[in-house]
């Protein structure tokens, strides 16, 4: 696509006030600094896929949000500089960052099966390092689910990966996937693709859920195959259900020499967004500092 110079100009700053926000967080975490563990949030989480979210994560106390590229209906919006400037300009407003992009469209638009989807992710590995983030959230649920058994799909997926993975090495994003496939299947996929930049966005309970062993699971990964790692808990608050040994969790992450990103997908039993996300990052807070 062709820009004028002001357009040029526009997505220039954009791009060096993302590193900007960002770069104070990222020096903290890489110096190992007392401030870690460093919290985030998933905007659809908050009910505000847009700029607003910063507004109300910084009403809870997050130090940033994993924000959506888009949707169909809108276009993939954060595509546009403009619509970047806005959520740059919103986090900087709020002293927070945004260490991830999701790509959760991927589960009406599957990556393996659709031609638009992997054009798609190339355009946000252009667009992330733009907002100072470091890891692309790329979902395989719903209509986008992959299954192991499906060896054609899984063929597929190594494939797409293998076109991608030079782009995100470049640009020097994560291609983080998400989906119900057990950690040795997970890690077969970054074998055969052999690109440091393609790792896992680890959930805990969706793994859970689909009966692994998460202890055995983050253990085996290890912390160079994790890039992000998402906590909830269904309708529950952290530590609600009884159901994951949260401790348990926290204590295989910190034994990996994981301090990246811990980010909340939770609920809010209460519908009271601000508090009930508060306990919630009280929760995860005192379980990586304890």
């Amino acid at each position: 696509m062709n820009q004028t110079r002001r357009e040029w100009m526009t997505g220039t700053a954009s791009t060096l006030a993302g590193l900007a926000v960002a770069s104070k967080v990222e020096r903290a975490l890489a110096a190992g600094e007392s401030d870690w563990p460093k919290v985030a949030m998933c905007d659809w989480s908050m009910g505000r896929t847009d700029p607003r979210a910063f507004d109300l994560g910084k009403q809870i106390g997050l130090d940033g949000i994993e924000v959506s590229i888009g949707s169909v209906q809108n276009d993939l919006w954060l595509r546009k500089t403009d619509v970047q400037k806005k959520y740059l300009d919103a986090a900087k407003k709020c002293g927070m960052v945004i260490p991830s992009v999701a790509m959760g469209l991927l589960n009406g638009v599957p990556l393996v099966s659709d031609p638009r989807a992997p054009g798609w992710v190339a355009d946000t590995i252009d667009v992330t390092p733009k907002l100072g983030a470091k890891s692309i959230l790329l979902a395989f649920f719903g209509k986008g689910e992959i299954k192991a058994s499906d060896k054609d799909e899984m063929h597929r997926l190594v494939e797409i990966l293998k076109e991608l993975a030079p782009r995100a090495e470049k640009a020097g994003v994560i291609l983080g996937l998400e989906n119900y496939l057990r950690a040795e299947d997970n890690l077969d996929v970054i074998g055969k693709v052999g690109s440091k930049n393609v790792q896992v966005y680890y959930d805990v309970f969706n793994s859970d859920h689909k009966g692994h062993d998460v202890i055995k699971e983050i253990k085996l990964m290890g912390k160079d195959r994790i890039c992000q790692v998402h906590f909830k808990e269904g309708g529950s608050y952290l530590g609600g259900s009884g159901k994951i040994d949260w401790p348990a969790v926290a204590a295989a992450l910190k034994g990996i020499g994981y301090r990246k990103w811990l980010v909340l997908e939770t609920s809010n039993p209460s519908k009271d967004i601000v508090a009930d996300t508060r306990k919630n990052l009280a929760y995860l807070k005192k379980l990586f500092t304890a």
